[in-house]
């Protein structure tokens, strides 16, 4: 196989069809077809459905699909390997949950950017099971996640411990009051989408209280959550120093929990069968040191 037929494959797969393939390969529609027969007539199966609406993977392009797109993360680290020489720079791509980006980040990365100044690093957002997904595909070099992450292909060092709280409008002046003020199906859970760990802790925290069948919303944002909390549409699951540095902090009332949902580790993850380069070695010390001085 031709690792350009591959490529062009992996394309068309994401694309959902020839056009927009080879827009983004920057090449012709003939290229693009010729190179998908070819690929199809090599391995002896169609690759994909032709239809009306573009092109959608068969069950061989589904099987096929994982291993090119480690074939071209491994073609992608092979050339960082290559390129290493121990200074950190090139691009460092990392990513996060909203919560720690909005409080926790800021100033690690500037500590991190006035260190190397020649790394360029980008941040993603997003909730931890997408973040841990998109680490093991190699789409991001990192990501600071809720513990804990118990898979074999990634390695995580500590970086904050969080207390959570849960939250509600002012007018709550505790749980109790919070239970006997709501109907018997509880206050609506305000939540990050799907994936989020903190929703999690959140769905424990409200089954415990006897409100296993509450309403779910989820939001995009932080500010979001906050503000529609602030304003009595449910509660929401939060740490404690993002609802403190949160301009809507004296909105809002938080209620401590207990031992056994309060605590949470927020920890960096990155893959263990990559060649960790420079920019990445260096970003990994940055946040251990950071966590080392925080527990001093």
């Amino acid at each position: 196989m031709q690792f350009s037929d591959l490529s062009t494959f992996s394309a068309v797969a994401r694309c959902g069809g020839i056009t927009r393939a080879a827009d983004e390969l920057r090449t012709v529609q003939s290229n693009v077809t010729n190179r998908i027969k070819a690929l199809e007539t090599e391995v002896g199966v169609l690759l994909f459905e032709r239809h009306s609406r573009g092109m959608k993977l068969t069950g061989a392009g589904r099987r096929l699909l994982p291993y090119v797109e480690r074939l071209a993360a491994l073609s992608r680290e092979a050339m960082v390997a290559a390129c290493d020489d121990g200074v950190a720079k090139g691009t460092l791509a990392i990513g996060s949950m909203e919560t720690t980006a909005a409080v926790r980040l800021p100033p690690l990365l500037a500590r991190f950017c006035r260190a190397f100044p020649a790394v360029r690093l980008t941040l993603r957002t997003g909730p931890t099971a997408a973040l841990v997904a998109a680490v093991l595909d190699g789409s991001l070099d990192g990501a600071f996640v809720a513990g804990p992450v118990d898979h074999p292909d990634l390695a995580f060092v500590s970086a904050f411990n969080e207390e959570l709280v849960l939250v509600s409008a002012r007018r709550w002046p505790n749980l109790a009051a919070l239970r006997k003020g709501t109907p018997e199906v509880g206050p609506a859970a305000l939540v990050f989408r799907s994936g989020c760990s903190y929703r999690q802790r959140l769905e424990q925290v409200l089954a415990e209280l006897g409100w296993p069948t509450s309403a779910r919303l989820e939001f995009g944002t932080l500010d979001g959550i906050i503000g529609c909390v602030a304003a009595d549409m449910g509660v929401t699951l939060l740490p404690r120093s993002v609802v403190a540095r949160s301009g809507l902090s004296s909105s809002v009332r938080v209620h401590a929990l207990s031992r056994s949902h309060k605590r949470v580790e927020t920890i960096f993850i990155r893959r263990r069968t990559v060649h960790e380069d420079s920019a990445l070695r260096s970003f990994v010390s940055c946040v251990a040191s950071g966590a080392s001085e925080a527990a001093a």
